[in-house]
């Protein structure tokens, strides 16, 4: 089958600037990426044609050669005749759509692309902190002790045992790259021997083996600022695992989970508490003591004749809201309660209260019957 022209892949035109072929490519990518389309073989064919069309268009000798040639410039066949340019590959091999990717996408990912002699970067380490309710409405100071990789304090995270030093590596010449000629082309790798770090260890830190870095657990403090809602994120920049051989360290993410309450259920900055009212209290009103988040009390008025699912608003009692000085809400909801175990004269004083009953003492189940007795009639008819 054959091939697909490298500029029909990418959308662009023959005369195309480096600019205009980039920002096509990196428009393809992200729609074509596997990551965002998982089990899907086409996308994925697709990825790795784009891939190959940049790798060529976006090298001036390769695009020059494209022009020229076509994809007979790029097909190797093991001897000088197979091909215009003697037969030597340009398909790539491990690594090539990471390079591609550093290139392209870099600015978005942390800065651009590295060079070969930088080491890597720590890991990033992720840390849940389970906190109450009344920790997130104030706030506070956390101690945390963390399972990291620090820094090998006996070789100062060089790798090398003390008093030695990283040599320059004898392939590359601390340049961590080395490079292959193949008639005007040139390729450039990273270092076989040293892996792109441009030096080599040949006495190694017994501590740490030679990464430069050690498990070890470290303890800090953690400001968890008032108003945090449940999922929260926390950066504590450098606080990662280390890098390799002095690399920087990564970062610590700390993820707040916030544990339900025995009394109180949040939504937002409000805040809601169902209250067991005495049915005596509900019928001939009265008040009632509640406690709010902040630990103080508040006072509800209960009107006569107060139903369970009745709400009472607290203003300015719920939570912190973050980075302000205001508070939400308090939401009272009312939960009257039906007594039990009574005595004989409470039941004997019950049922005098139902023979005095009169209508429009209870609207809601009076309504309520009265709607059945018209369904019934209904369906008689």
């Amino acid at each position: 089958m054959a091939k697909a022209d490298f500029y029909d892949l990418l959308g662009v035109s023959r005369g195309a600037g480096a600019d205009e072929i980039k920002k096509a490519y990196r428009k393809l990518a992200m729609k074509y990426h596997p990551d965002r389309n998982p089990g899907d073989r086409g996308a994925e064919h697709k990825f790795k044609e784009i891939n190959e069309a940049y790798d060529v268009l976006r090298d001036e000798q390769k695009r020059a050669a494209y022009d020229r040639f076509g994809h007979a410039a790029f097909e190797g066949g093991g001897g000088p005749g197979a091909g215009p340019m003697g037969g030597f590959d340009f398909h790539f091999g491990s690594g090539g759509f990471a390079d591609i990717f550093d290139e392209v996408f870099g600015d978005f990912m942390g800065g651009g692309r590295r060079s070969g002699r930088s080491a890597s970067r720590g890991a990033d380490v992720q840390y849940n902190l389970e906190i109450t309710l009344e920790d997130a409405f104030r706030g506070k100071q956390a101690t945390i002790r963390v399972p990291t990789s620090s820094t090998c304090e006996a070789c100062s995270g060089s790798g090398a045992e003390a008093g030695t030093q990283p040599v320059t590596c004898p392939t590359c010449h601390g340049a961590g790259k080395v490079r292959a000629q193949q008639g005007f082309f040139t390729i450039e790798r990273s270092c076989p021997t040293c892996h792109g770090v441009g030096k080599i260890i040949k006495d190694p830190c017994r501590a740490c083996g030679g990464s430069g870095r050690v498990r070890r657990e470290k303890t800090l403090q953690v400001n968890i600022p008032a108003g945090v809602e449940d999922g929260t994120r926390i950066r504590l920049a450098g606080e990662g695992e280390a890098g390799l051989r002095g690399a920087p360290p990564g970062d610590l993410y700390i993820f707040l989970a916030i544990a339900p309450h025995q009394l109180f259920q949040r939504d937002g900055a409000d805040v809601h508490c169902r209250v067991p009212i005495p049915m005596v209290t509900a019928a001939l009103g009265g008040s009632i003591e509640v406690p709010t988040i902040d630990g103080s009390r508040a006072q509800v008025t209960v009107p006569p004749g107060t139903q369970t699912g009745k709400q009472f608003r607290l203003r300015h009692k719920g939570m912190s809201v973050l980075r302000s000085n205001a508070r939400g809400d308090m939401f009272v909801q009312a939960m009257v309660e039906t007594p039990i175990n009574l005595t004989r004269r409470q039941q004997e004083l019950l049922r005098e209260f139902e023979k005095a009953g009169r209508s429009g003492n209870q609207p809601e189940s009076e309504g309520f019957f009265a709607k059945v007795r018209e369904f019934w009639d209904d369906l008689r008819e």
